[in-house]
């Protein structure tokens, strides 16, 4: 989901692995020359910026040792999937009402599919995360790899995710990419 923390977690993750790291919506804003993901959404729709993200994926499916950062919608399309099943799929499990609070704190100008509007930004953050989690939720938990913050924070004896550093979530993310290849390498020797 938009603000988990793909991205900077997935920094750290290429650094540890000695990957590249590449931001699928970077890599459109580029091609876009510079137009950012939210003027994307506004001059040329959502379907238009979905379109572009399953091409970028394409493009960074042929590719070898990179920690690619995806949209929190790029789930929402098959096709992506099967991009993203080249290599090891990731999901940054963080609750709800954490999302909304990072989100909120700072704003949702830059994010297309939220309200950006006056009133209790929270609430309404909330709310359109819990719709989009209804349509999306399903789909993360195809991934490989599940990272919850939730399960982190209970093991460290933390009563709040956000908390966790970015350092402690790419640790984790690291030990469950290990645990689905024991896993895989289990079921090839069957």
């Amino acid at each position: 989901m938009m603000g988990s923390g793909k991205t900077t977690v997935g920094k750290i993750l290429s650094q540890a692995l000695g990957y590249s790291f590449s931001d699928c919506d970077t890599l459109i804003e580029q091609e876009a020359d510079g137009i950012s993901v939210a003027e994307i959404f506004k001059l040329h729709g959502e379907g238009f910026f979905r379109d572009k993200e399953t091409e970028v994926l394409r493009q960074l499916s042929l590719m070898r040792c990179v920690v690619v950062s995806t949209g929190g919608g790029a789930v929402v399309r098959n096709i992506n999937w099967k991009y993203m099943q080249k290599g090891i799929t990731v999901w940054l499990d963080v609750p709800l009402d954490a999302l909304a609070q990072r989100i909120s704190a700072v704003g949702t100008g830059s994010r297309p599919l939220l309200p950006n509007e006056s009133g209790d930004i929270y609430s309404k953050t909330f709310m359109r995360l819990s719709s989009l989690f209804e349509l999306r939720g399903e789909s993360y938990a195809n991934a490989n790899a599940r990272v919850s913050l939730e399960n982190i924070a209970a093991k460290l004896g933390e009563r709040d995710v956000s908390n966790l550093t970015p350092t402690v979530i790419a640790i984790e993310a690291l030990e469950q990419i290990e645990v689905f290849l024991k896993e895989k390498e289990g079921h090839n020797e069957l």
